[in-house]
């Protein structure tokens, strides 16, 4: 092999790079040991940009196009190089491509809940994930910061560094907006676009990046949160707890057998109490001395209220009797379908006011 050949084959006269991966963000060009061609052409397609890196410095940037080296489009280079009168002669330089396209559907999400203050329950942890999409905008920058000297700088390289950078400014977003954990289904589209030009300095200052497109796709609560909401949901679905009882009691009816007659109990038991002061009321406007109404098969009062003569009901007494749960018996007392006092931390039912309750 003659001299010149070997020179030849030392020296790079075409300088391009095409890219079939999808994920690969910047590439840097297999040059070691050549050496760049004066008048070498340099091919950048489109969705690339092409940097120089010349003695540990970075020289000129390309964009989309074709370009011959030479003094006259590398004036950083020439600087750097050290030519004043222009260059002849072959010169070594690290060459950078960087994909700068929309890459799309990175997913991002919340390792550990979020605290946050909710007005409907209080403090709550909501965990949160969707996607986004960026792309390089400052290749220097993006270079210097992120990818450095690698060879093939891919984006799963990336990709946890960006997602606990894209939770930390959605935590402090979310806290700010006050938005309610019901609410935030109903404004999914609205935080992420509010969330844009909160991310977008922090991304472009430090890693020359920039996020296109912001989307939350679930935000979700602890199971027993849920669990509150499903409850409270199913009061809202039975409504009058009178009106369910005199349902279910209808419902029953028409079973039959030892289960039928299982199912109405309850609703017996229930008619039964208003039945009994019906006939107190009756002997009383007769005349006669009072008779205390019969106490519920499944449910005595407490002693202490025996024995200061009063009839009253613990919730726990009323819902056996009635065949509820005691969050619906709960339920009917704070939206003030049932009459309840509150004596310390328990509550107390007077069996007129369930009665009343109970006709509606």
């Amino acid at each position: 092999m003659s001299l010149l050949h070997l020179l030849k084959n030392q020296l790079i006269e075409v300088i391009e790079w095409t890219d079939d991966s999808r994920d690969t963000l910047s590439y840097r060009w297999p040059g070691e040991d050549k050496e760049i061609k004066n008048g070498a052409q340099l091919i950048v397609r489109e969705s690339q940009q092409v940097q120089f890196v010349a003695a540990g410095q970075y020289a000129d940037l390309f964009h989309p196009g074709k370009h011959t080296l030479g003094t006259e489009n590398v004036p950083v280079l020439s600087t750097i190089m050290g030519w004043k009168y222009g260059f002849q002669s072959p010169f070594k330089c690290d060459i950078y491509y960087l994909n700068t396209r929309l890459f799309t559907g990175n997913k991002w999400g919340t390792a550990n809940p979020v605290m946050m203050r909710d007005q409907d329950f209080g403090v709550v942890r909501l965990r949160a994930f969707g996607t986004y999409d960026f792309r390089i905008v400052e290749s220097a920058k993006f270079l210097r910061e992120v990818a450095g000297t690698d060879q093939n700088f891919r984006l799963d390289e990336f990709a946890d560094t960006m997602r606990s950078r894209i939770v930390s400014v959605f935590t402090e977003a979310l806290a700010r907006a006050g938005v309610p954990a019901l609410d935030v289904a109903q404004r999914y589209g609205e935080l992420g676009d509010a969330l844009l030009p909160l991310v977008n300095p922090a991304m472009r200052g430090k890693y020359g990046l920039e996020i296109t497109s912001f989307v939350l796709e679930n935000v979700s609560v602890p199971p027993e949160v849920e669990q509150a909401i499903d409850k409270r949901s199913s009061m809202g679905v039975i409504g009058n707890l009178n009106d369910y009882v005199k349902y279910q009691m209808g419902l029953s009816l028409g079973q039959g057998g030892e289960a039928g007659a299982a199912a109405t109990m309850p609703a017996q038991m229930a008619m039964g109490f208003g039945m009994a002061q019906e006939m107190v009321r009756g002997m009383q406007g007769g005349g006669m001395a009072p008779v205390p109404a019969p106490a519920a098969p499944a449910a005595s009062p407490p002693p202490a209220a025996a024995a200061a003569g009063l009839d009253v009901l613990t919730p726990e007494q009323a819902a056996q009797g009635l065949g509820v749960s005691v969050e619906d018996v709960m339920a009917s007392i704070h939206a003030g379908e049932l009459k309840a006092r509150k004596i310390g931390s328990a509550w107390r039912i007077a069996r007129p006011s369930l009665e009343e309750f109970l006709r509606g």
